[in-house]
């Protein structure tokens, strides 16, 4: 049962998306406000650039302490080598993606567009949603 269900059926499909121009601030209230660990950083046509998450807030905050300054842009901090899982694979391949991987999220592509963002916690819900 687990086997059939897809990355699409528990992705977060209504996303919070970042521009590469944003201040790294907003940008960390941006996942605060939303109680989410990354969001896409895209470009105006919806491309996805990067991915800017909590482990990118971890260098804003030493940075912060070595330069005495909060500032920046979203451009300068989010990862930019992002691994992705297409919409129509397994939850269970997704498992064990996330297994082999500290990353806590990823950006799901269906035809080359970017249309949502799944989690560990998705597969949470996806084994929880079998009993």
């Amino acid at each position: 049962m687990l086997a059939k269900i897809t990355v699409a059926d528990y992705m977060s499909k209504n996303l919070v998306k970042l521009s590469k121009d944003t201040n790294v601030v907003d940008a960390i209230k941006t996942l605060l406000d939303h109680k989410i660990t990354s969001a896409p950083v895209v470009d105006p046509q919806g491309q996805l650039l990067g991915m800017f998450s909590e482990k990118d807030v971890m260098r804003v905050v030493l940075e912060t302490v070595y330069n005495q300054s909060q500032s920046g842009k979203v451009a300068e901090y989010m990862s930019t080598e992002i691994s992705s899982v297409n919409a129509d694979d397994s939850i269970v391949d997704l498992a064990e993606k996330f297994q082999k991987s500290s990353i806590r999220s990823f950006p799901v592509f269906s035809d080359n567009k970017l249309v949502g963002i799944v989690s560990r916690t998705d597969v949470l819900r996806a084994l929880a949603s079998i009993n």
